[in-house]
């Protein structure tokens, strides 16, 4: 099993307190979490997992939700949750 280091962006820290605060379940977004920290990949396709690209080359974004996505960048050596909210939020 590949053993990655993780980091939370800032901002992400500020995005979860927002979802939460939004009333978001936020055991989905753990359990997804979970998933990427455990190395299951690939994800399930229902998390619609893709990489970004433009400004966000090097990520990628999976829905825990239909309008509620997270970003994270993922290497050899590290997973790193970069963002989390709305598409709007997010790209808009």
């Amino acid at each position: 099993m590949i053993q990655r280091d993780i980091e939370y962006s800032g901002q992400f820290s500020k995005d979860v307190k927002l979802a939460q605060k939004r009333h978001k379940d936020m055991n989905k977004l753990k359990y997804l979490m979970t998933l990427l920290i455990n190395n299951t990949l690939p994800l399930p396709a229902v998390y619609k997992d893709h990489p970004l690209q433009g400004s966000w080359k090097g990520y990628r974004d999976a829905h825990v939700e239909p309008d509620w996505i997270l970003i994270y960048k993922l290497t050899d050596k590290l997973l790193r949750f970069e963002r989390t909210g709305t598409h709007a939020a997010l790209f808009g």
